[in-house]
């Protein structure tokens, strides 16, 4: 059902599948009012499967059934992508036919039927549309932002054809001016360097960034020597002699092995100082193409404000980098950068471009609402959970538990804090989170081992009161998504002995370097979330708890889930993560639960989600 002209209370789903992070979020006369990844529900992280779950939540939150939805739009355009991988394969042939024939069933099966899909799964007999890739990607930088007037700048991996694109945004409308085309991507070369150093393609790039400071740059003339002809416009051509990514099922060959001294390292297999020379490496050569395209943008568009947008600009530290230059007065980073916030994109753009919609009041500043778009559960709800489980719990009003949960920070506990709407995009930003005392130097490595069962070379980050934060970081502007990377305050920091001074790799884990050691890197860095009353009153309150009896006004904050699984969703898997970790306190809603007072232990079958279809 199409609006008529003036027509208002019409909704729009928008869709993001098929390739990584499928999601959907739905948005009313330009607000958005729910929006997750379907890999919340499944429990299969960066679940690229049809966002059916994700689909029967934002409709549940909104109310509607899916014959009350007046558009479906989808993200990007397939046969445009198909087109492109057609075209490159056959540029190609012979070589490459195999990746093209394990590929072709999933597309002839399914990618290009996106509609008949739409139809059978949610029974939706309205109008279907689609956005190109990076046009959703600029969509949702500039839609959502604080800004009347931006610049915007996409990079990721790869669209249809596009790999970066940038233009301007101006109140209801954006322009994209220019685009990067495949093969040569930002995305697939920092990929490249995450699949070669042992991790996980779409998944790992946080960990090499991670890893990046215990290294030395002594790859970067390497790369630049031979992977990469960078422009000063930030424009690049990469020398696919290198790369596998074309016609290949591999990220790189032989010819790129050769150049860094030996073969991939394997998944799991022991972090070699190599690794961290090529994190370092390719961290400082993506930092210096960011820097390049935004001058480039700047120089193009003339606008004070840049919007980001795309997997790439969920590198942190490129952003803090790129934030210091100066280049822009003011930055916004869409907190679900990568392909799950192409279906926020998706809906906005039809919203604003194809019904012609103006923008919503930006007195209150963005209108992502803190990215707390996700399901929640009433008290009632959680303590009938715990009841049927048996568990021993404790429920306090706001006040109490508030004292009680500093207590056990204070304490040195691990505290799972579940509270209110979920987050959407990969960070947990107080709702869904794990956390902790910043200010004990064990601290890190306890839940990186004990908890998260992850790597122990993994930072985490610091959630911080606003009001607070320019006392603690050298950060003068807020950031409420835990998108930017800053230095901590020098006030703050420790001195190191020569002793301390000689040391490298992952010797440095162990050396404090400031007075919240366990949020510091071992650059002195530490990757920011601001957080403010406004958008979340009692993570807030806690915080300010904590700062009262302590002094310290920042807590780490780490995503509730264990290494290999996607952020919790519900009570049921929250409490499955507490009871299978070393965790010590389970905060859900206003109940308490302490591990050692909990005699039941649940099953390792994960709990059956309640958007699932009877």
């Amino acid at each position: 059902m199409k609006p008529i002209d003036g027509m208002m209370n019409y909704y729009i789903l928008g869709i993001s599948a098929f390739y990584h992070d499928s999601a959907a979020a739905l948005i009313k006369d330009g607000q958005i009012l729910a929006a997750a990844q379907e890999e919340r529900f499944t429990r299969l992280k960066h679940d690229q499967h049809f966002p059916g779950n994700a689909i029967r939540y934002c409709l549940q939150e909104a109310g509607i059934t899916i014959n009350q939805l007046s558009y479906v739009v989808f993200y990007d355009k397939p046969f445009v992508k198909f087109n492109r991988i057609l075209e490159t394969s056959l540029h190609a042939a012979p070589k490459g036919i195999l990746a093209f024939m394990k590929g072709v069933p999933q597309w002839l099966s399914k990618k290009l039927w996106i509609p008949d899909i739409i139809r059978k799964e949610t029974g939706y007999r309205g109008e279907i549309l689609f956005t190109e890739h990076h046009e959703a990607h600029a969509a949702s930088a500039f839609f959502p932002s604080p800004f009347h007037q931006a610049a915007f700048l996409t990079m990721d991996g790869v669209g249809e054809w596009a790999t970066s694109s940038f233009g301007i945004g101006e109140e209801n409308r954006i322009q994209i001016l220019s685009e990067l085309h495949f093969p040569h991507s930002l995305g697939l070369l920092y990929s490249a360097f995450t699949y070669f150093t042992g991790f996980k393609v779409n998944s790992g790039e946080y960990k090499l960034m991670g890893l990046a400071p215990y290294g030395r740059p002594r790859y970067v003339q390497k790369i630049y020597e031979h992977l990469i002809d960078l422009k000063e416009d930030g424009s690049f051509k990469l020398n696919l002699d290198y790369f596998n990514y074309t016609t290949g099922l591999t990220m790189t060959h032989q010819r790129f092995s050769k150049l860094f001294d030996g073969k991939p390292r394997q998944p799991e297999a022991p972090l070699t100082q190599r690794e961290m020379d090529l994190a370092r490496s390719i961290q400082e050569v993506t930092e210096e193409i960011v820097l390049r395209m935004a001058r480039q943008v700047k120089r193009i568009t003339g606008q004070r404000n840049l919007c980001l947008a795309g997997g790439v600009a969920l590198n942190c530290v490129a952003n803090g980098k790129l934030l210091n230059s100066g280049i822009f007065d003011r930055m916004w980073i869409q907190p679900a950068a990568g392909d799950a916030g192409g279906a926020l994109g998706a809906a906005f753009t039809i919203h604003h471009h194809y019904l012609k919609q103006p923008r919503s009041d930006l007195t209150h500043g963005d209108i992502q609402k803190g990215s707390y778009l996700g399901p929640s559960y009433s008290q009632p709800r959680i303590e009938t959970f715990l009841k049927k489980k048996k568990a021993v719990f404790h429920s306090y009003s706001e006040q109490k538990l508030l004292e009680e949960t500093v207590r056990h920070l204070i304490s040195g506990k691990v505290v799972g804090w579940f509270q209110g709407r979920m987050e959407f995009g990969p960070r947990a930003l107080g709702n869904r989170s794990i956390l902790g005392d910043a200010r004990q130097p064990q601290m890190q490595k306890r839940i990186n081992l004990k908890v998260k069962f992850r790597e122990s070379f993994r930072p985490f980050a610091p959630s911080v009161l606003a009001e607070e934060a320019d006392k603690w970081f050298r950060l003068n502007v807020e950031s409420p998504y835990m998108l930017l990377v800053a230095d901590v305050h020098p006030d703050k920091l420790l001195p190191l002995s020569e002793a301390d001074r000689r040391k490298s790799g992952l010797e440095l884990l162990d050396i404090p370097r400031s007075q919240i050691p366990a949020v510091t890197h071992v650059d002195g860095t530490a990757r920011i979330q601001t957080v403010r009353k406004e958008n979340n009153p009692l993570y807030y309150k806690l915080l300010r708890y904590f700062f009262k009896k302590t002094g310290c006004p920042v807590l780490i904050n780490t995503s509730f889930n264990v290494r290999g699984e996607p952020i919790v969703e519900s009570p049921e898997q929250a409490y499955h993560c507490f009871i299978h970790t070393d965790m010590d306190v389970l905060i859900l809603g206003r109940s308490l639960l302490v591990k050692s007072e909990q005699m039941q232990r649940i099953t390792h079958t994960p709990p059956r989600n309640r958007y699932e279809p009877d």
